[in-house]
């Protein structure tokens, strides 16, 4: 069964592409592959997530990660709550996927996918420090896209 999701989508940067019920799909998927892995106990999800500039991703990356330049995708996590509820702010930033997706030749929707499964997970407390964590984050992520058609994202052309 798939957690309930509570989502929020924030445009600060117009993107025609990527609209809610898009995004929105994608973030279910995410839950519903957690919580078959199992790794995070949680019953629903609080998320939001923001559509930024390259100018407000290289702020956010900066004053919140210390990495002066606009990242992908940025995950603020909070945690789950004593009544099962997973909350967290994921930040993509539009110009740096276009970008990506050109130069890795993928599919802008392949892509944008990618980025939001992938901050969900991270926003359920996924992450990819570790080799062995890496391992199930991508394991997870690349099982969860190939269900919707979509290529293993860390396989090189």
């Amino acid at each position: 069964m798939t957690p309930d999701l509570s989502l929020s989508v924030q445009y600060a940067a117009d993107e025609p592409r990527l609209p809610r019920w898009r995004l929105r799909r994608w973030a279910e998927r995410a839950l519903a592959a957690a919580a078959e892995d199992g790794l995070v106990d949680f019953s629903a999800a609080e998320l939001s997530l923001r559509l930024v500039g390259a100018a407000e991703g290289k702020r956010l990356n900066r004053d919140f990660r210390g990495r002066d330049y606009a990242t992908n995708v940025l995950t603020f996590e909070y945690g789950v709550d004593p009544l099962g509820v997973a909350r967290g702010d994921i930040v993509i930033c539009v110009p740096v996927l276009a970008r990506e997706a050109r130069e890795q030749r993928k599919d802008f929707l392949h892509h944008a996918a990618h980025l939001t499964l992938h901050g969900v997970l991270h926003a359920l407390g996924y992450d990819h420090v570790k080799a062995r964590d890496a391992k199930r984050m991508e394991a997870l992520e690349t099982a969860t896209l190939a269900g919707m058609g979509i290529m293993d994202p860390y396989q090189a052309d």
